[in-house]
């Protein structure tokens, strides 16, 4: 029997089969928070454009008092120059008049009529004082981002500043999620006393909404082999297909199959993580399969760890796996066996603590956890206050 594979070459070769979207470039304002960059980003303008003044107040020529001679704005600089012993009344952001190279800003000045004046006690300010010089921020030609970058507001806002009304990014995958099993139901109000309702296809999607928009639900379908080949049918056209329940060894697991009976063949089966153990990947063409847990908690962990950085990486994320931190322990943890283990944990940005219970099927504590404790295999036993590794989560 083959070894079970460590979490990092599970995610490595995971990630080696992510099926990257085409480039196609998009209104950088329509642009959703979750998309990366497809090629470095280069300046097409330089910003700023000329030397502003940082403050509001007086942009001044030579040694005072200074006659204001005129007034320079945000969109409308003045258009002469200055002599010494001039001044123009100057707003943030506007144009430095050619001749000036400070700013007299407005609470250390006095104005009688026309004339400016040093406010009493004070000096007069060093040259380049409250000028943003041209370029101070970048130049035309600069790379500004990589390719891979996550494109946030801050990335988006420099893009549009930088000249660019549109931005490179791969195609959003097709994303579809089959949960299977016969105690699932659709409907909660329609659930019986030997059934359960039908939430990892739910949780799964909202965990993959934010990347890829819409999700195809394929599910729930029954234990049932022309169901399963049908509800596989719905997903010909996918690029990536989540499963959750059915890839085990139980009798009636029969996702497994049931893949293989459509063309898939398995890439690896089994990860030495806990939850998450039965983690499958298999591939058919381009398209890519993960068979997630049946048990919730697992199928959320292991949706965490593999399918978001799929799809991340499908996007062309360059760090599409989770970050990583370090928080002190709040409380004593015990050693971990032969298995790597994610715990579900509280957060209080400094300290971290399991949640209440750590049940593969406890969806209350999954809901109250914020983050995963991560403890690795074969480790000794923590006591409060040892630093731990966590991954947080945007859970609630």
């Amino acid at each position: 029997m083959a070894a079970m594979l460590t979490l990092e070459e599970a995610q490595e070769r995971l990630l080696a089969l992510a099926p990257i979207g085409e480039t196609e470039r998009i209104v950088t304002d329509k642009i959703a928070d979750s998309r990366y960059l497809a090629e470095d980003l280069q300046a097409l303008r330089t910003q700023p454009s000329a030397d502003l003044s940082a403050m509001d107040g007086y942009a001044i020529c030579g040694e005072g008092p200074w006659l204001k001679v005129g007034e320079s704005r945000a969109g409308t600089p003045f258009s002469g120059a200055l002599e010494p012993g001039q001044c123009t009344r100057i707003s943030t952001g506007a144009h430095m008049p050619n001749g000036s190279d400070r700013v007299l800003i407005q609470e250390n000045a006095c104005l009688n009529a026309d004339l400016v004046h040093l406010a009493e006690s004070e000096t007069l300010p060093e040259a380049q004082r409250h000028v943003r010089s041209r370029g101070f921020d970048f130049a035309e030609g600069d790379r500004l981002l990589t390719a891979g970058t996550s494109l946030g507001p801050a990335q988006l806002a420099l893009a549009l500043a930088s000249g660019h009304g549109k931005l490179p990014v791969r195609a959003l995958p097709r994303v579809a999620v089959l949960d299977s099993g016969d105690e699932l139901v659709r409907d909660p109000l329609e659930c019986g006393p030997d059934q359960i309702p039908a939430s990892n296809g739910a949780m799964i999607g909202a965990m993959l909404r934010p990347l890829v928009g819409e999700v195809a639900r394929l599910g729930p379908v029954p234990d049932d082999k022309a169901a399963l080949a049908e509800a596989l049918a719905q997903a010909e056209n996918c690029d990536i297909l989540i499963t959750s329940g059915g890839a085990s060894v139980g009798d009636h697991d029969l996702v497994r199959q049931a893949l293989k009976d459509w063309g898939a063949d398995l890439a690896f089966w089994k990860v030495a993580i806990k939850p998450g153990k039965p983690l499958m990947v298999a591939t058919r063409g381009k398209q890519v399969i993960v068979g997630l847990p049946g048990n919730p908690v697992s199928s959320f962990v292991t949706c965490f760890l593999f399918a978001l950085p799929l799809v991340r990486a499908a996007l062309g994320a360059a760090n599409p796996l989770p970050p990583v931190q370090h928080l002190s322990a709040g409380e004593n943890l015990p050693e971990v066996g032969s298995r790597r283990e994610f715990l579900r944990g509280i957060s209080d940005g400094a300290h971290v603590r399991r949640a209440a219970s750590q049940d593969s099927s406890a969806l209350l504590a999954l809901a109250s956890a914020n983050c995963l404790i991560e403890r690795p295999a074969c480790s000794a036993a923590v006591s409060n206050g040892e630093q731990v590794a966590v991954y947080n989560l945007q859970n609630g």
